[in-house]
């Protein structure tokens, strides 16, 4: 990759790649037989595969530079009450995290719309998207999304190229319904508590029983992550959101609160969730048919000979 390029619109080789599949004329693709005869039936036609991909240095800031923060003041200043969860979405220090993750990966897909763009493509179907480690550096995270750009027949383009999980037949059968697919997503939460009294009771118990903390904590951060997904999808005018993937991390780390004598855990979970932001659309249909009306009796006679017909008198 050339050092002269500031970052913005599509790398150079990214462009050189784009600029040689449009003079050749030819496409490529990982479709199916199956999914490339979808999609010619709802007038959609595959332009070339095209990708997008950011590596991100993942610094440490926020409280105690760490991500990690329970923010939990301990059982004496509060009275007893138990450890709340510090979540992303409600301003916890891995708000910061998941901010710079957000950001990683809608550079990815900006990168992969433009190539979209620049091969002619009205959107992106079965779009990959992966988060790894870089190799070259363990703090680095590489965020890279593939998929095959496809164009509509007709004159009418779209303003800007969508983006979709949904292979070759779940985006036709998606059209066929009525719906249009708008723009791929990753929403994100990470959530912190700490190991409290009442935790540690119930986790040593010798009866069968509930431990309410690390319930509450995988209950927060899955809802915290769909709420950061669907905040994602009604910016560009979604309906509805069809989920790819779920996932959810949980360990647990020594508390950064605690002094030398004690040996206070908290427990992290880390909730990703990875789906498409649909929109609905209406098909305007065909004008009504007017029914002719035949008259019958006297009135049809005289209509048809221009004669009085015999009427009863």
């Amino acid at each position: 990759m050339s050092g002269d390029w500031t970052g913005a619109g599509l790398p150079p080789v990214a462009a050189a790649r784009t600029a040689e599949a449009r003079s050749s004329g030819t496409w490529t693709s990982a479709l199916s037989t199956g999914e490339f005869a979808a999609l010619r039936a709802v007038g959609f036609e595959p332009v070339g595969q095209v990708m997008g991909s950011a590596v991100y240095h993942v610094g440490r800031r926020g409280r105690y530079w760490g991500y990690h923060d329970c923010q939990f003041m301990g059982r004496w200043l509060t009275a007893g009450a138990p450890a709340p969860v510090a979540l992303s979405g409600r301003g916890a220090p891995s708000s910061a995290l998941v901010e710079v993750l957000d950001k990683a990966r809608r550079t990815a897909l900006a990168r992969m719309t433009a190539e979209c763009s620049a091969l002619g493509g009205d959107g992106v179907v079965a779009a990959r998207l992966t988060v790894a480690p870089f190799v070259a550096q363990s703090n680095c995270l590489e965020f890279q999304v593939i998929g095959t750009a496809v164009r509509a027949a007709g004159p009418v383009r779209a303003p800007r190229p969508f983006t979709c999980h949904l292979d070759g037949r779940g985006f036709a059968k998606l059209v066929t319904a009525g719906w249009v697919p708008v723009e791929l997503l990753y929403g994100m939460s990470v959530g912190v508590r700490h190991d409290d009294y009442r935790t540690q009771a119930q986790r040593m118990s010798w009866s069968n029983t509930e431990v309410g903390g690390w319930s509450d904590l995988v209950h927060d951060v899955r809802s915290d992550a769909r709420a950061h997904l669907l905040a994602q999808s009604g910016r560009r005018g979604g309906d509805g959101v069809i989920l790819a993937a779920g996932d959810l991390r949980v360990w647990r780390e020594p508390c950064i609160r605690r002094n030398s004598s004690n040996d206070q855990e908290d427990h992290l979970a880390e909730a990703t969730l990875v789906g498409t932001s649909v929109a609905c659309f209406t098909v305007r249909g065909a004008p009504p048919r007017t029914l002719t009306v035949m008259p019958v009796g006297p009135e049809r006679r005289r209509r048809t000979t221009g004669r009085p017909g015999n009427e009863m008198r």
